[in-house]
């Protein structure tokens, strides 16, 4: 009569390990993307310009894409007909504002907080919006208690980002702009609880994709032309071919978190996100460095210390199992 508890535990168990994994290879892939959006915004010198080359090339792709896959296509048609007919609320589709806003806030608020402060204010946003999220149960996992180890978990990740920038955040003034990449740590954990939502419609991680990509395509479009009509057009668009493809990354980042939520639920998927971006953030620094940048021990704490969150914040609730 055990074997079978046993056996839907064990599974449970692979599931949402190997969910984890998929968070941190995502989290690397978003390290890189970042890496190459940064260099592209510093050649535009227009960080918001460089969003929109992003997130419109994503787009572009994606629907290339979608006309040749029937199954993106028919999510695509099961998103429309659940929000005919109330299965999916509109606001669930609107994810991809909160990426948006996360790019708008780099381009506000990195330069004058610096990136190690910015870095530590979108991961607490990030974390704390997560416990709640999970708990209220606007992801496709459904509700999650709020447990011990996973909020013990939420506290050591950020003090596992602390540890890691620790050089950087040194001298950084902090000011009223640290709530700008707050909130849009916030805005994260919702955006991946929401689009796991309209992935659970679509049956399809690129339908869920191309509504993210869409939506938030458009946002950037709107301030960028704000931002044209105040400072006027960039300058030329740089040779580099590798620069653009940061929205192809970005079909990576987005579509993986969609696919993988339900397996880990909101809290956790933004944890192992964010060790994966540490992870492969350092990984760039040793192998493909910028000029006249070290990797200081610190750093490798805290990539270390960010496993150690996301196992601890893994921890299975036993009071619901039971």
């Amino acid at each position: 009569m055990s074997a079978q508890p046993d056996s839907g535990s064990r599974s449970a168990a692979r599931s949402r390990g190997l969910g984890m994994l998929g968070a941190v290879v995502v989290g690397v892939v978003l390290a890189v993307q970042s890496r190459l959006n940064g260099a592209l915004g510093a050649q535009l010198h227009d960080g918001l310009a460089a969003a929109l080359i992003s997130f419109g090339s994503g787009l572009v792709v994606l629907l290339i894409a979608t006309s040749f896959m029937p199954v993106a296509r028919a999510g695509l048609r099961a998103v429309r007909d659940a929000l005919r007919g109330g299965g999916l609320r509109w606001w669930q589709c609107l994810g991809g504002v909160a990426g948006g806003f996360l790019v708008f806030g780099q381009g506000l608020s990195a330069a004058a907080l610096g990136v190690a402060l910015f870095t530590v204010a979108v991961v607490a946003g990030q974390v704390g919006s997560g416990l709640v999220v999970d708990r209220v149960g606007l992801g496709p996992a459904g509700p999650q208690r709020v447990t011990s180890p996973r909020v013990v978990g939420a506290v050591l990740a950020v003090i596992a980002v602390l540890v890691a920038v620790w050089d950087e955040l040194t001298g950084s003034g902090a000011s009223w702009l640290i709530l700008v990449p707050a909130l849009a740590g916030i805005g994260v954990a919702w955006q991946q609880a929401v689009n796991g939502r309209v992935k659970q419609t679509a049956g399809s991680p690129a339908a869920a994709a191309v509504i993210n990509f869409g939506v938030g395509a458009v946002g950037l479009l709107l301030a960028w032309l704000v931002e044209v009509a105040a400072r006027g057009l960039p300058s030329g668009l740089p040779a580099q071919p590798w620069l653009y493809i940061g929205g192809v990354l970005g079909i990576f980042v987005i579509g993986g978190a969609a696919a993988l939520v339900h397996r880990t639920g909101v809290l956790v998927l933004s944890m192992g996100m964010v060790a994966g971006q540490l992870l492969g953030a350092l990984l760039l620094d040793l192998f493909v460095p910028a000029p006249g940048t070290a990797v200081p021990v610190t750093t490798v704490i805290g990539v270390g210390l960010t496993f150690v969150a996301v196992a601890v914040a893994s921890i299975p609730d036993r009071t619901a199992r039971a």
